[in-house]
């Protein structure tokens, strides 16, 4: 276990780079716009995302970040709700006609 500091190390400076980010937001590059996507949907965990939500430097750049791209549905959400709506449609329809399920 003796890279548990440097990994530790490594995902407080990703962190603070994030957070950096976040202060300038809207103002950042495409790839950095991209970064800050793939760091809160992939590799942030929920202990670093509240890190960061709770940072007063970032809060403005990070509200309008979230609402920009992370809290909206996307089309798989939309997808997913559609399929499990049909089948929990289609057995209530198997309930209902008295089929055995």
């Amino acid at each position: 276990m003796s890279n548990d500091p440097t990994i530790a190390s490594a995902v407080d400076a990703r962190r603070a780079h994030v957070e950096a980010l976040l202060t300038t937001y809207p103002d950042v590059t495409p790839e950095e716009q991209a970064l800050l996507i793939t760091w809160f949907r992939r590799q942030a965990s929920a202990m670093d995302v509240a890190l960061v939500a709770s940072n007063p430097a970032a809060e403005r750049g990070y509200r309008k970040f979230r609402a920009d791209h992370i809290d909206g549905f996307t089309l798989k959400d939309i997808g997913r709700a559609l399929v499990f709506s049909g089948v929990v449609a289609a057995l209530v329809l198997l309930a209902i006609s008295g089929a055995p399920v």
